[in-house]
């Protein structure tokens, strides 16, 4: 298979990632497949597609006529059997190993023998997901930034098994897109997240043992790193159970104590102060 020869692209899970994912594939002429769960879950993410390329129409990186192109290129859908007629399958769903296995089984039954499977995650084992499958020289990990539309860089995760044409073929498409594939190899949490991670969650650490405050602390890396954004401010935008949840990958996978997630980090999560998206983090968005 070619790039040429990929017409349709099924994305699972609408969410943050998804619904970017399916925005930039969009826009860029491929018909799309979004499924969920839910056709509320669907609408919203349609309705959050629009908005967001509203922004770029503004900017005049995009046109009226384009944005009409890339909404008619997406169709949702709430059965995954709508896969069955795409050349490439990207899962983005909640970070769940046992969710993703589940999904990436029934794909199994529902796709024929030459679609490629892809996993969005973040930090969870692409081996380990191909072996719910009987295609693991075709299995990938393309993950995605957030946001999407906006972020350059995808990592490129090979499982034990995955090939060099899936990987080249996934990597040109990814050009495609306007992308930067980086090639990474199959560990817990990669690259970025492997480096990330352990930045917010030792932010979260000074912010526990009073170092500084959460302001200072975001102002010292922004001032001092030249960071866009401070860990604090990106963790909520994030969201600190995904954080965690990373954390413990990494901590699982690698053995090492200092991937062990913050004792603070873990208590705002059981209290719901997930950042942004519950309105409450490191910082009030009420």
């Amino acid at each position: 298979m070619t790039v040429k020869d990929i017409e349709q692209i099924t994305i699972v899970g609408c969410g943050t990632m998804g619904n970017g994912i399916a925005q930039v594939f969009a826009l860029t002429g491929y018909k799309v497949n979004l499924v969920d769960i839910k056709q509320e879950f669907l609408d919203k993410a349609v309705a959050t597609i629009s908005k967001s390329i509203d922004r770029f129409v503004k900017k005049e990186k995009v046109t009226e006529e384009q944005k009409k192109e890339a909404m008619a290129n997406i169709g949702t859908s709430t059965d995954l059997g709508v896969a069955k007629g795409s050349q490439l399958v990207i899962e983005a769903v909640t970070e769940d190993l046992n969710i993703k296995l589940d999904i990436f089984r029934k794909l199994e039954e529902i796709c024929p023998a030459d679609t490629v499977f892809a996993s969005n995650t973040s930090s969870l084992p692409i081996t380990k997901l191909a072996s719910a499958t009987a295609r693991a020289d075709k299995f990938i990990g393309m993950h995605f930034m957030n946001p999407v539309p906006m972020m350059k860089l995808v990592e490129l995760i090979r499982g034990i098994a995955t090939s060099d044409e899936t990987t080249e073929l996934i990597k040109q498409l990814s050009e495609a897109l306007g992308k930067t594939p980086v090639e990474v190899n199959d560990y817990p949490g990669f690259v970025a997240n492997r480096i990330l991670m352990p930045m917010i969650n030792e932010a979260a650490f000074a912010l526990m043992e009073g170092v500084a405050t959460v302001e200072a602390i975001d102002e010292v890396m922004k001032l001092g790193a030249a960071h866009p954004m401070g860990p604090l401010t990106l963790a909520d935008f994030i969201g600190l159970d995904v954080c965690q949840a990373i954390l413990e990958v990494m901590h699982d996978g690698l053995g090492d104590p200092k991937y062990r997630p913050c004792p603070l980090l873990k208590k705002m999560v059981q209290a719901g102060y997930l950042g942004r998206k519950s309105g409450r983090g490191f910082y009030s968005y009420e």
